[in-house]
């Protein structure tokens, strides 16, 4: 009895001693992603001199608010603000309805060509955005598009990002089993029925993941905005981030930095809290094909 339980207390120990170790390395490898976030956090606070100083400091030797009101000032950072909020939400909506659409037709209703087409609209995942970023600015420019939100709105949804989605949503819509349809058809439903409720209630992983890239993705954006605007009132959050300069042009980093810490947390925080339903999405996607 004695030696099963020295051997049960040594096998306790040797697991909260792995368990240990396995956190120590878990920090470690954790201290290279996370000192970025950190770096930028606290120096939003900090004085331009104390944000270059040698040794860096972890912590400023006093905590300057005034960065975050600077930003106000020096630019309409508040309209900018809310110029990426509701350009994202509206991309973000738009990609949902087109994507859940399209994917749905790819997966489950047969038509002539339907392998021929998505595999041309998987071509367009092949091609970067600089490839067509002048054709569709010159078409934007034909209908006199420049220096307003809508292509900011509307290419996203047709281009790239919609493509992905589109894929997202055909994988994951091959998964559901077939029997939910059929069930529902002998219920009386048709079609249209069938997708708003049965199908898209079973898809709120996938549209979940859906929403987040596409919300990350329009609100990072920047090579678009560069290109289709010009007014600074109608300027987005990367746009804006650019311009906290001083007279001669040099970067006012503290102010550009307390300006990027409001920009980048709210979606970080965002992102936290919702990765598990993009896990799980991604789970889904790749399955089946």
């Amino acid at each position: 009895m004695k030696t099963n339980s020295k051997s049960l207390q040594s096998a306790t120990v040797l697991k909260v001693i792995n368990k240990v170790v396995l956190y120590v390395v878990l920090v470690l490898l954790a201290i290279p992603i996370l000192w970025p976030f950190w770096w930028m956090f606290t120096s939003a606070f900090k004085k331009t001199y104390e944000i270059f100083a040698f040794p860096p400091t972890l912590l400023p030797t006093q905590w300057n608010w005034q960065n975050f009101a600077d930003a106000f000032t020096y630019q309409p950072f508040a309209q900018h603000y809310f110029n990426s909020l509701y350009i994202a939400i509206l991309v973000t909506l738009g990609t949902l309805i087109f994507s859940s659409l399209a994917g749905y037709a790819f997966a489950r209703i047969p038509f002539w060509g339907s392998s021929i087409i998505f595999l041309l609209l998987l071509s367009a995942l092949m091609m970067p955005p600089e490839v067509t970023i002048l054709p569709n600015f010159l078409m934007m420019q034909k209908l006199n598009l420049i220096n307003t939100h809508i292509p900011l709105i509307i290419l996203p949804i047709l281009g790239s990002n919609g493509v992905m989605s589109t894929f997202m949503m055909r994988q994951f819509f091959l998964n559901l089993p077939k029997e939910l349809e059929e069930a529902a058809r002998i219920d009386g439903l048709d079609r249209p029925g069938i997708f708003f409720r049965v199908i898209l209630p079973n898809a709120k992983p996938a549209l979940a993941a859906v929403a987040i890239l596409t919300f990350l993705y329009s609100w990072n954006s920047f090579l678009e905005p560069l290109i289709y605007l010009n007014d600074i009132k109608l300027f987005t959050l990367p746009l804006s981030l650019r311009n906290f300069t001083d007279a001669y042009g040099q970067p006012l980093w503290n102010v550009q930095l307390a300006a990027t810490v409001m920009a980048v947390v709210p979606v970080l925080i965002f992102y936290i809290l919702a990765q598990r339903q993009v896990v799980e999405s991604f789970s889904f996607s790749g399955s089946k094909g």
